[in-house]
């Protein structure tokens, strides 16, 4: 029952991933490091957002290699399943057409987000690959997490804005709510028993 309840937050929270993502590509505001960079790479190729997410993920863990991280089935399926679900849930969501709509797409998409890091973090099935990337960096060079963290999204950042990957307040706001949000959740599911 334990390991069926992992599998299914896992899921769950990859779903929530790719509802949080094309609510934030529709207000239209802004999106986080990653999904700037992912948002750009579409642009550029002519690919859905979700489908070069995948292809970046990909990527990404092939860097895991000299950093001598490992991969578990989680991060595997990270890169199969949200992209795909990003994809879904833009052909479902509308694009905002006000300024009240945006926020609230982006708002929620955040909080939605949010979510989905406390139902999958937990299950330990391992790192995405964007977070394995910024671990070895962390084992392999000596860096604090923060500092691997924010260089790399800094990076990814600006060349997500270079392609075309939508910046603007809405980035602002993701940047300063992500973490705490995620704090929160976290904490409110232990409190609910929902971990553990």
């Amino acid at each position: 029952m334990r390991q069926l309840k992992r599998w299914i937050f896992l899921f769950l929270g990859f779903a929530c991933y790719g509802l949080a993502i094309a609510m934030m590509v529709r207000a239209d505001l802004g999106l986080g490091p990653w999904d700037a960079f992912h948002q750009g790479v579409a642009i550029q190729t002519g690919l859905k957002i979700g489908t070069a997410a995948m292809i970046v993920g990909a990527v990404v863990m092939l860097f895991w290699l000299p950093l001598r991280q490992k991969p578990g089935i989680g991060t595997v399926l990270n890169v199969l399943c949200i992209g795909p679900m990003t994809n879904v849930a833009l052909d479902l969501i509308p694009t905002a057409h006000d300024v009240v709509m945006q926020w609230a797409l982006m708002l929620g998409g955040v909080v939605v987000i949010s979510i989905g890091s406390a139902l999958y973090l937990p299950t330990k099935l391992g790192a995405g690959p964007r977070d394995g990337l910024m671990l070895g960096l962390h084992q392999k060079f000596g860096l604090s997490i923060r500092v691997a963290r924010t260089i790399v999204e800094v990076c990814v950042l600006g060349i997500g804005w270079w392609l075309g990957g939508t910046v603007g307040l809405g980035t602002i706001a993701f940047a300063c709510l992500i973490g705490p949000l995620v704090h929160w959740m976290l904490d409110l599911e232990k409190k609910l028993g929902l971990v553990g």
